[in-house]
C-alpha cells in the first residue's frame, strides 16, 4: 500500500469515527436517550486516533517532512474532521507519494532505521503496528477517560 493509500485510509477512518462519536454525545448529552454511541465510538475512535498518530510518524520519517508538518499532521487529530483536511493539505505539496523511499533507499539517520525495517518487512511491520496499537490503548485506559 502506497504512503498516500494508506494515509488517506487511516485520516478518512478517524474522521469517520469522529463522526460517530459526536452522534453518540448527541444522543448522550443533547437527546439524553441513550450512552451507547459514546461507548462503541469513544473506545473505537481512541483506537484509530492511535492508529492515525502512529501512522502520521511513519509517514512523516519515510517522507522527510518537517518537524512542523508532523506536529501539524499530528494536530490535526485533535479536531473533528480536520485530518482529512491535513490529508488533502499535504498532497497538494507533495508530501505524499506512490511509492516507500525507506524501502529501496538506506536509512540515513537513526529515526529511520526502525520505519525502514518496518516498511520492508510488511507482514512484521503490521504485526508491530497491531501491538503498538493494543499497547498504548491499554496505557490510555489505564489513565482513564479526559475528565468532563
Amino acid at each position: 500500500m502506497s504512503p498516500t493509500r494508506l494515509f488517506r485510509v487511516v485520516a478518512t477512518a478517524e474522521a469517520l469515527t469522529w463522526a460517530g462519536l459526536l452522534t453518540g454525545m448527541f444522543f448522550k448529552y443533547v437527546t439524553e436517550t441513550t450512552e451507547l454511541g459514546v461507548r462503541v465510538f469513544g473506545m473505537l475512535h481512541g483506537v484509530v486516533f492511535i492508529g492515525y498518530c502512529l501512522t502520521t510518524v511513519v509517514v512523516a520519517v519515510d517522507r522527510r517532512w518537517t518537524l512542523g508538518r508532523t506536529a501539524l499532521g499530528l494536530a490535526s487529530a485533535v479536531p473533528p474532521f480536520m485530518t482529512v483536511w491535513f490529508d488533502r493539505h499535504v498532497e497538494r505539496r507533495a508530501g505524499l507519494g506512490d511509492t516507500w523511499r525507506l524501502v529501496g533507499e538506506d536509512a540515513a539517520r537513526p529515526v529511520e532505521r526502525p520505519v525502514a525495517w518496518l516498511l520492508r518487512n510488511p507482514a512484521r511491520g503490521v504485526a508491530a503496528a497491531l501491538v503498538a496499537v493494543v499497547a498504548l490503548t491499554g496505557v490510555a485506559l489505564l489513565v482513564g477517560p479526559p475528565a468532563s
